[in-house]
């Protein structure tokens, strides 16, 4: 069993830094970020080290190549936590904004202004970077956060935290600002998930089996983070080489992330036309496709020509790996060198389909009809929607909100890639002279 007491106590100590958080000004707080990024520079090596041992390990376990992506850090991406520090500190100030300021009753000066949330719980799985993320957003709104990386990444993990939380508190930060959780057991993540009164708000972060775990048990208040069933539809007027760009970049260019996509609906008016264009490009990349009986169809048929087709006069092309798709496939998150391919009759059905089986995390459609673009983009119960774009583009640091602490599919208390300012609230300040309430 886990020493819990030690999460608790990790916690405790995060409550009583809090507040010393909550009162360091923005200047104190930029040079903690600072510091943070140059730590980061500075310990790469053992950083790289603890990664590498990380990853020869999960390789040993058969781990999904989608995975071994997100868990794999080398220079260039201990560059990428450092510089994300550094956007982040470059923004304004959340914590302090006057959000709303009006005169009440008998004279009052009311103010609703934006503070801290205290203890932020982070709770997520393969992914070393979003250790630096997540506690360089902490400090930069005032927060103390206890994180808990997976167990795949846990050498990374808590040589990142570690890090940071030297540079930070050397900075003038104080102790136990910045916490990891070390040990592998799962009664840890448990005991943190039920300190309810110490810890402010729970970010889940990584599988839906972790996400539901989490909204499940936790005694806390959760911050849902969603898995990504993110959808490509391709309409009548679409223009094709837009198409078949969006749709391999969408799916190739990091497949083990959540705003990958992973299903593509195609108009059936142009389905005989686009598919077999879409067929090519998918062979290249070697995507294995789950499609629909008509795309089965019309993926033999391209098979079948390839076949008698010769490249640089001696190797044969590449052919489409394709199997019959099940409903399970319509919602399913592969993270891997796969896609569902359905073909629809028009923009509502496209509609119909991506609210039935979408997750709430990001749909595009690709379509040269302004009003099919529209309705989609209103109608799409989605945290983002696009026209023409990859779907690759939902990530904080694209949407200039410096580093990110995970992209919410639900409605409540934030949606879509959130960062700083969803790790503030607000509390209101009233000045008077001397009133009482008649």
């Amino acid at each position: 069993m886990a020493d819990t007491t030690s999460v608790r106590d990790m916690a405790l100590k995060a409550k009583e830094a809090s507040r010393g958080l909550a009162a360091m000004d923005n200047d104190a707080r930029l040079a903690a970020l600072a510091a943070m990024a140059a730590g980061l520079r500075a310990h790469k090596g053992a950083i790289l080290d603890a990664n590498a041992a990380d990853m020869a390990a999960a390789r040993e376990k058969g781990t999904s190549a989608g995975l071994l992506d997100r868990l794999f850090l080398d220079e260039g991406r201990i560059e990428d936590m450092a510089a994300g520090i550094e956007a982040l500190a470059a923004l304004p100030d959340p914590v302090g904004r006057v959000l709303e300021e009006r005169e009440i009753a008998c004279g009052l000066q009311l103010q609703r202004v934006s503070v801290p949330l205290g203890v932020v719980a982070m709770i997520y799985e393969a992914r070393p970077n979003v250790t630096s993320d997540a506690a360089a957003i902490c400090i930069r709104t005032g927060n103390a956060c206890v994180l808990r990386g997976g167990s795949l990444a846990q050498n990374s993990c808590v040589a990142i935290a570690r890090t940071l939380a030297e540079a930070a508190e050397g900075a003038g930060c104080p102790v136990g600002s910045i916490a990891i959780v070390d040990t592998p057991d799962r009664a840890a993540t448990d005991e943190l998930m039920s300190l309810r009164g110490i810890v402010d708000v729970l970010i889940p972060r990584g599988g839906a089996g972790l996400i539901q775990h989490c909204v499940e048990h936790a005694q806390v208040p959760v911050i849902e983070t969603g898995t990504g069933n993110c959808h490509v539809y391709v309409h009548a007027s679409a223009d094709f080489d837009k198409a078949r760009a969006i749709i391999v970049n969408a799916k190739t260019q990091r497949v083990g992330v959540c705003n990958a996509c992973e299903s593509v609906l195609v108009d059936a008016a142009v389905a005989d036309e686009f598919l077999p264009l879409l067929f090519a490009d998918l062979a290249e990349h070697e995507v294995l496709v789950h499609g629909d009986m008509r795309t089965c169809v019309a993926a033999t048929t391209f098979n079948a020509l390839r076949e008698d087709l010769i490249e640089d006069g001696e190797r044969k092309m590449t052919p489409l790996k394709v199997t019959p798709a099940t409903t399970d496939d319509w919602g399913r998150e592969y993270l891997a060198l796969e896609i569902s391919i359905k073909q629809v009759s028009g923009v509502d059905q496209a509609i119909a389909h991506i609210n039935r089986y979408g997750t709430g995390h990001s749909e595009a459609i690709v379509a040269e009809d302004k009003d099919a673009c529209e309705k989609f983009l209103r109608e799409v119960d989605a945290a983002a929607v696009y026209a023409n774009a990859s779907t690759r583009f939902t990530d904080g640091g694209q949407f200039g909100l410096g580093a990110e602490i995970g992209i919410s599919t639900q409605k409540l208390h934030v949606r879509g890639p959130f960062a700083a300012e969803a790790l503030t609230s607000s509390k209101y300040v009233i000045r008077g002279d001397g009133q009482v309430r008649p």
